[in-house]
């Protein structure tokens, strides 16, 4: 959520970086909505005032024997006039933050300026040699190399739970699951995180605490008896963990990693990578959480990337960073990375990590707060995440950059322990 000071003290300032982003954010019903909050809260504090005022005389009047009929009269006619302006007041409140919850994070001022993903502005690609080294046969899609060695299934998923659901088989399955237990590995025992295993379940105040809701309720997958989602990410979860707290600058930074199944409608995707694991409605991902001190979170989110593009050097995976423009951020985000691996099968690159730092706008709407050594009053932390990485779409990243010529695909080195020494996936596998 962004500071109302803010919006109050610079309204220019602040539409004018929200005009750079996707979408139309008129602040000036906003500011007109604020000012008759703002006088009917004058209003109600002086009817309060004068009614303190009148129950304080007729003490004074009763004590002295004196007729405080008038006064009584007065009382009954302060009573409804409150009650009216209290309940005016409330729904202009109301209506106040429904606008304040809706309005996206201010881009950050080194974040390029762009209406869409083709204002993204890529910074570096790994190896840096240009253009990844091309197979020297006609590269498959996952889906195709997947469903030929039996370790996709589309149709069972589809099957058992609908469109875009998935039956990982044999080797498939555990190389998933080597892929969890190696990112959680590497970021636990060399980049210090502490793994953390939430539920996957989430109210209505976590949602709203990292900004998934009310804005984005279509794309969630709720409860059917309970007031319960089922979480889009594990950012929802580890974020929360701070909210309605006021740390000490000494906890700070906290880093945490989660592997959780992830759960999204995709309803904003539409026709969009309807085949193969690309977009699934129940999904793995190892994600990275950072809270920090405010002047930290900058190079807290180099530190963060950098954890998320080790997982892709270890496994030797070719991926390029870019960094989202304006009008391609998230809803929370000052400024965000995306990480995008080689796919020889599809001839392109696409995103298997989105790193951002949210500044204070996520800690704001959970009141996530530090207070520093001697101060008096508390401070906004900073909130930071990113995939470290998305499971489904590191495993598509391995069948089809390790596809063999036969078929068949070979383990990353890296990943070879974890597999039980197992170090090609065959038919006969």
């Amino acid at each position: 959520m962004l500071d109302i000071k803010l919006i109050r003290a610079e309204p220019e300032l602040v539409q004018s970086r929200l005009a750079i982003r996707s979408g139309s954010y008129d602040l000036n019903s906003f500011h007109d909505l604020e000012a008759k909050k703002r006088k009917i809260q004058g209003e109600v504090e002086a009817l309060q005032a004068r009614r303190n005022g009148v129950s304080k005389e007729v003490g004074v009047r009763k004590k002295a024997g004196e007729d405080a009929s008038d006064l009584f009269a007065e009382m009954k006619e302060l009573g409804p006039q409150l009650k009216d302006l209290e309940a005016e007041f409330k729904e202009l409140e109301q209506k106040v933050d429904g606008v304040l919850a809706g309005l996206p994070n201010l881009p950050g001022t080194d974040v390029p300026v762009g209406a869409d993903e083709s204002g993204n502005v890529e910074l570096r690609r790994w190896p840096d040699v240009g253009e990844p080294e091309k197979l020297d046969f006609i590269a498959k899609n996952h889906w195709e190399l997947g469903e030929d060695l039996g370790i996709l299934d589309f149709d069972a998923g589809a099957k058992i739970a609908g469109a875009r659901f998935t039956v990982l088989r044999g080797a498939g399955a555990r190389l998933s699951r080597a892929l969890i237990n190696f990112m959680l590995d590497l970021h636990t025992g060399e980049h210090g995180y502490t793994e953390v295993m939430p539920p996957l379940l989430a109210n209505q105040k976590t949602l709203y605490g990292t900004g998934q809701l009310p804005k984005f309720e279509e794309d969630l997958f709720a409860a059917k008896d309970d007031p319960l989602y089922m979480i889009p990410t594990a950012e929802v979860p580890l974020t929360n963990l701070v909210g309605d707290q006021i740390l000490t600058e000494e906890d700070l930074p906290l880093k945490m990693t989660a592997w959780t199944t992830c759960f999204r409608r995709e309803a904003g995707a539409a026709g969009k990578d309807t085949r193969g694991l690309i977009r699934q409605h129940q999904f793995d991902k190892v994600e990275l959480v950072w809270i920090t001190r405010p002047e930290d979170s900058g190079e807290a989110l180099e530190q963060l990337t950098a954890n998320a593009e080790e997982v892709l050097k270890r496994l030797k995976l070719p991926y390029r960073a870019v960094a989202l423009c304006s009008g391609d951020l998230g809803f929370a985000a000052v400024k965000t990375y995306d990480l995008e691996v080689w796919l020889p099968g599809q001839g392109c690159y696409r995103e298997i990590s989105s790193c951002s730092n949210t500044e204070s706008f996520q800690a704001r709407r959970m009141k996530a707060r530090f207070r520093r050594a001697g101060a008096k009053k508390p401070e906004m932390v900073h909130t930071l995440n990113g995939s470290g990485l998305a499971v489904g779409r590191t495993l598509v990243a391995i069948l089809e950059n390790y596809q063999q010529a036969d078929g068949s695909i070979k383990i990353p080195e890296a990943l070879i322990p974890y597999m039980g020494g197992i170090t090609t996936i065959s038919k006969a596998s």
